[in-house]
């Protein structure tokens, strides 16, 4: 049998196994599993090891029978059905604030006040995050770990329950008008589902006195890929024996995949400004931040893998065409598979950053704000979760809801067929990476066995980052994604806690992935986070004070002191 088809494909290119590894690796169809190890040792922790372990995407059956029904899970679930009114006026609260990313001042205290009224103590600044905390309960056993994020997105702004693009709050400029902040990513339910589920768990706990530990860690800046990251440095997740994460989606299924390593930085291009009808001499640094975009652009063919990503904004680009911008900052991040292969990329960026100064004639401020590592899956994780989840049951919509969701997806292209009424089946993750999404919680999956879902909050189609999940987070949808998640992670902690085993299962294949690998943080030594100053009610409430511990504040300013250019040589006049 030819191993070609009609049109010239390679049949084995779509073969979820090892030839498509191996070119992922870009080694030859002889390689062993010890040549893939040594060419990208944690790449390969994430993908080679299913394969290594005989793990085959097309025979693989999800277990049963790994979830059991006791009585202290039963008041874990009791606990949220008693309790949804207060798990999604919280999510709708967070909607509602639509703070961004490290100003949530509002959303934390939202989350750590239901904390605290159901017995958790709460301790504030985690890492220097002014709106980073850690709420814990118990105070012996093993030590369960939950996620909560509430921050939103720039631009997204959108009202709730809307299938046509309708921002909330629309920021009128005669020459460039903008959308408040909203909630694309679904971080409001999120946070809800996993401080519920957290508290969930501790009413298990003390009602039917098992002896384990709950940490419900509330994140900064998710989206900036900057809380956990800097978090995980310091140490505050340093302790735990499992994480339990979830993330908003557009289907409802256990992640059992990696995710992309990441970098984060920004490129000031500092020059000397004037008026643009009479530009010679002026130094643009508009120029600089475009011809860094433009040079980055010609690194995609030859130069970026397929598991490869870097993509830009330009933070300052001048407030009117007469002015010559003397100061312009590009905001990039960079995705690969890795982190060795996301610095290779980085590299590379970094360099036309340098290139774009020299011919634009600017000063180059070069700042690295964050980097993490990409996710480590844990298969006995997602087995169980994806146990609990069949046991309990897709999230439940209403023909309203799915109404709304075709709504959506018509007004933004898409095949009109509503909310998911299932569960996505568990399955394997491809052999080969050919990139996508980041997270922080990366970083903490090295640290300790990791399992995370996804939950179903906005519509199949519609990605994240879209005004279409900002539409649907605040809604019902929403609530049943959030209220579905809460119930798999309580489920779920509820049998690690009740079955030891488990939680050794978990433990061991972490043990196994990560061997020979050492993770070390992507951010230097004696970098500082971004930061914004809290209002000063926050810190009141918070008990904080500002600056943190090791933080210099105020930061001290990029400033453009550059002397304007030559307009040409000084010419004898004309007579």
């Amino acid at each position: 049998m030819s191993g070609h088809s009609e049109n010239g494909t390679d049949v084995n290119d779509f073969h979820p196994g090892r030839r498509r590894l191996l070119k992922m690796f870009g080694l030859g169809a002889t390689a062993t599993t010890a040549a893939i190890l040594q060419a990208d040792p944690v790449l390969a922790a994430t993908l080679g090891y299913d394969e290594k372990t005989g793990v085959s995407p097309t025979g693989y059956k999800a277990p049963k029978g790994l979830a059991r029904n006791t009585a202290a899970k039963q008041r874990a679930l009791d606990w949220i059905t008693a309790n949804e009114g207060a798990i999604t006026r919280l999510a709708d609260e967070v909607w509602g604030h639509a703070e961004l990313s490290l100003r949530e001042w509002k959303s934390s205290l939202a989350h750590a006040k239901l904390l605290k009224d159901n017995g958790f103590t709460v301790q504030w600044g985690a890492a220097g995050f002014p709106t980073a905390f850690v709420a814990s309960y118990g105070t012996e056993g093993p030590v369960i770990g939950f996620n909560a994020e509430y921050d939103a997105l720039p631009g997204l702004s959108q009202k709730k329950g809307v299938g046509a693009h309708d921002p909330l709050v629309y920021h009128y400029d005669a020459y460039g008008p903008t959308y408040g902040a909203g909630h694309g990513d679904a971080h409001n339910c999120l946070g809800a589902g996993g401080t519920a589920a957290a508290i969930a768990v501790a009413q298990a706990i003390r009602a039917g006195g098992l002896k384990a530990r709950v940490k419900l860690f509330g994140s900064a800046g998710e989206e900036q890929l900057v809380g956990k990251a800097y978090a995980v440095k310091k140490g505050v997740y340093d302790g735990l024996d499992a994480f339990l994460d979830w993330h908003p989606f557009n289907i409802t299924v256990p992640f059992w995949n990696t995710t992309s390593a990441l970098i984060s930085a920004t490129f000031t291009f500092l020059g000397a400004s004037g008026h643009g009808g009479t530009p010679l001499g002026n130094k643009s640094g508009l120029d600089g931040a475009l011809l860094m975009a433009t040079m980055s652009e010609y690194l995609r063919e030859k130069n970026v893998a397929p598991s490869g990503r870097f993509h830009y904004a330009i933070i300052n680009g001048g407030g009117a065409p007469n002015v010559t911008p003397d100061m312009c900052s590009i905001w990039f991040f960079v995705r690969e598979g890795s982190p060795a292969r996301a610095q290779v990329l980085y590299d590379k960026i970094v360099e036309c950053a340098r290139a774009a100064a020299q011919a634009s004639q600017t000063r180059l401020v070069h700042k690295f704000h964050a980097g993490t590592w990409n996710l480590l899956a844990n298969k006995a994780g997602a087995e169980l979760l994806n146990d609990n989840m069949q046991q309990i049951g897709a999230p439940k919509f209403t023909d309203a809801d799915h109404a709304l969701a075709k709504a959506v997806q018509k007004s933004l292209g898409k095949p009109e067929v509503g909310m998911p009424t299932g569960l996505t089946p568990l399955a394997p993750p491809a052999s080969a990476y050919t990139g996508g999404l980041a997270t922080d919680t990366a970083d903490i999956s090295w640290q300790a066995p990791t399992a995370v879902l996804l939950s179903a909050a906005y519509p199949p189609g519609i990605p994240n980052h879209n005004w279409g999940a900002t539409a649907t987070a605040g809604t019902n949808i929403g609530h049943q994604a959030t209220l579905s998640a809460a119930r798999y992670l309580a489920a779920g902690a509820v049998d690690l806690i009740e079955q030891p085993e488990l939680l050794d299962a978990m433990k061991q294949e972490f043990k196994d992935r990560t061997e020979g690998i050492t993770w070390t943080s992507m951010i230097p030594d004696g970098q500082q986070p971004p930061l914004y100053e809290p209002p000063a009610d926050f810190l009141a409430a918070t008990g904080q004070s500002w600056p943190p511990k090791g933080v210099t504040w105020p930061v001290p300013p990029v400033v453009a002191t550059e002397q304007l250019g030559t307009t040409g040589p000084n010419l004898a006049p004309v007579t």
